[in-house]
């Protein structure tokens, strides 16, 4: 069962977070892609149930419930999760992002470093101007075409959106699979997400191609990056760059799965994430 709740913060903004709750269970705060709601992924609940894992997560702002932050960056989601832990009376806990969600649970694990004991990232994106990485070879061109407007500034971006180019992901034969079965789950929080207007995608794209924060080598608890090789919505050259990067990364890639089909080693990965939690720095 998902709680709803709304959480005032003190700068007067609301955010809206989920919690499936259990006091004795390792929290893990979930970070959505974009444009989606923050609701956790109901596909993984039997595995965390089984592993005995908690899902908290909250719509980011400018998404669902949540109040917008202009011009927020990556890093300042370390300030709302924690403020959500603060009020769930959480101290310790994991973070897994998948897609955009990806940079903002790397923020939590760099800059509340002393609460999240494990990070999972599942195709996720390395930093813009990153040194040593071609930020868009292999992206598809509506994601180049999109993320290059938000390099330009927020004007372009915003005239890139109001002119009703059509986005086409380029999902793979297996990323399709994937959207048909278990996680035909996406729709419940895409849907809502697309509907409310594009607000919220704009904040998430200014904010991945301008500097993040923080920088991904200070996450010093143990890192997973799972990814598809075939993903053409954030290549893997990404997650190579970030595993070269982050002290204590694990890289594991798969050649025939995409974006979404990645999503079905997701429950290892919560598996791993589980047994680092219980001892942090296990190696």
């Amino acid at each position: 069962m998902v709680t709803e709740t709304d959480l005032r913060l003190p700068d007067g903004r609301t955010l809206h977070v989920y919690d499936t709750g259990g006091a004795d269970r390792l929290p893990v705060f979930w970070h959505h892609g974009t444009p989606n709601v923050g609701a956790p992924p109901a596909p993984l609940f039997a595995a965390a149930d089984r592993l005995g894992l908690r899902w908290v997560s909250h719509d980011r702002p400018g998404y669902g419930g949540s109040t917008p932050l202009p011009d927020r960056d990556v890093a300042s989601v370390a300030g709302d999760v924690a403020a959500v832990a603060d009020a769930l009376g959480l101290d310790r806990f994991a973070t897994m992002g998948h897609s955009g969600g990806g940079p903002h649970a790397l923020a939590c694990g760099a800059l509340l470093a002393d609460r999240v004991v494990a990070v999972v990232v599942g195709a996720g994106l390395a930093p813009y101007g990153a040194a040593g990485l071609d930020w868009f070879a292999g992206m598809v061109p509506s994601g180049v075409a999109a993320l290059r407007a938000a390099a330009a500034g927020r004007a372009a971006k915003e005239a890139h959106e109001a002119s009703d180019v059509e986005y086409d992901p380029e999902f793979t034969e297996a990323d399709l699979a994937a959207l048909h079965a278990e996680w035909s789950w996406f729709d419940s929080v895409v849907g809502p997400a697309v509907a409310a207007g594009p607000d919220g995608s704009i904040a998430d794209d200014l904010a991945y191609v301008r500097p993040w924060g923080f920088d991904p080598a200070a996450v010093t608890a143990p890192v997973l990056l799972v990814h598809g090789e075939r993903d053409g919505i954030a290549p893997v050259a990404h997650a190579r760059w970030l595993a070269d990067r982050c002290p204590a990364a694990e890289l594991r890639t798969f050649p025939e799965d995409g974006h979404v089909s990645v999503l079905r080693h997701a429950e290892p990965a919560l598996a791993w994430l589980s047994r680092r939690s219980a001892s942090p720095r296990l190696p």
